[in-house]
């Protein structure tokens, strides 16, 4: 089973938790450890810790997992009710292929048992063998990455730079929508800013999603697997100067992106990678976890759409089309609808409706066509 291949967390794991109070987090957690695996049945959440770091060119580094741990085990909860196990630690494979197959496996098979894996990790082109995962699920995948590049194939690149071109050029082709929160343009070529445009991906500037941090909000609810690059924060914040980055999002907002991702209805896959180990950086990522299970708890249900009684339905004509939107009267969300075509992918047919903001139908009533509407119009027809 591929269960058999996860290392439980270490005995001075279970210790340091025997220590803590009954109110933490780690009290809370139902852990694999030496001599128990945990039982699945009832669990909404699983962490998982992934020791690779061969695709960014960290061939001798180790990660230690158990810093991470501490910290995130001595938080306390929120006034949540959520089952979480801590399924133990992926070691990196005789082969980097070897890892990607084990965490592809892992992942397919707690979607299929509609749990979220949270991975913590090594290099970001982890995100590739958990996008593999949905191969087998029948559905297109919708991914989000918060990151300063978007990680197409250059010349010699290491893995966790080029991942998204293997993502899709390769078969089988899954990918519906591809959406980059925080790109710092200087860390990114013309030609892969325009192959964006051509493919008519989505993208956000650090300035841009920084200024207004709830521009991201419907990004996430549109998101199936969500990748964050703990590089796409600044170092000031992350406490990792090996990698220095002068510029990138301060520790509230990427918690505030963390939490977007947690509260979406639609995700069901989540990774931060690049973990340095820093003392600042394992206490920032342990707080990012904390808001992810901290937005989940909070999810409201309402996608896929359900009953439309919980919905006021508007109907704006523009130019030659009518826009229909729909806002929900529990959380005063908005939705745009997104007419199919006849001989679309199979697998499209679920992907009926499109978050958007207010502002998007304000925008609508000036008759100006949303952005990411006429995008996902764009990648339905083509």
């Amino acid at each position: 089973m591929v269960f058999d291949f996860l290392q439980p967390v270490s005995s001075s794991i279970e210790e340091y938790i025997s220590t803590l109070s009954n109110q933490t987090l780690g009290k809370k957690v139902v852990l694999h450890t030496q001599t128990d695996f945990p039982v699945l049945e009832n669990i909404a959440l699983a962490l998982i810790t992934v020791n690779e770091s061969r695709g960014a060119a960290k061939e001798n580094e180790d990660c230690n997992f158990d810093r991470f741990r501490k910290e995130f085990y001595s938080l306390y909860p929120g006034n949540w009710a959520v089952s979480m196990a801590d399924l133990g630690t992926i070691e990196a494979g005789a082969s980097i292929e070897d890892t990607y197959f084990l965490l592809k496996k892992l992942v397919e098979e707690l979607v299929k048992k509609r749990i979220i894996p949270i991975v913590i990790g090594g290099s970001q082109d982890l995100t590739y063998a958990m996008y593999r995962a949905y191969d087998n699920l029948d559905q297109m995948v919708n991914l989000v990455a918060v990151d300063n590049q978007f990680d197409f194939a250059k010349e010699n690149a290491l893995p966790s730079n080029s991942y998204l071109s293997k993502i899709i050029i390769e078969e089988p082709t899954n990918l519906f929508n591809y959406a980059n929160l925080g790109f710092q343009t200087y860390y990114n070529s013309q030609e892969e800013i325009d192959l964006i445009e051509k493919m008519y991906f989505e993208a956000y500037r650090l300035g841009e999603v920084a200024t207004n941090i709830a521009v991201a909000e419907p990004v996430f609810r549109d998101a199936d697997l969500v990748s964050i690059d703990v590089t796409a924060v600044q170092s000031s914040f992350s406490g990792n100067f090996s990698q220095f980055n002068p510029n990138g999002f301060n520790g509230k907002e990427i918690c505030s992106l963390t939490r977007y991702a947690g509260i979406s209805d639609k995700v069901s896959a989540f990774g931060i990678f690049n973990f340095n180990e820093t003392a600042q950086e394992t206490v920032l990522i342990a707080q990012m976890a904390w808001y992810f299970i901290e937005g989940f708890s909070f999810r409201s249900n309402e996608y896929p759409f359900g009953s439309k009684e919980k919905y006021i339905k508007y109907i704006v004509p523009i130019e030659e089309e009518e826009l229909v939107f729909y806002k929900s009267n529990i959380s005063g969300r908005w939705w745009i609808e997104i007419p199919f075509l006849t001989n679309v992918n199979n697998k499209l047919k679920r992907i009926t409706l499109l978050p958007c903001t207010n502002e998007d139908y304000l925008a609508a009533c000036e008759q100006e066509i949303p952005e990411r509407w006429w995008k996902a119009q764009r990648r339905n027809i083509v």
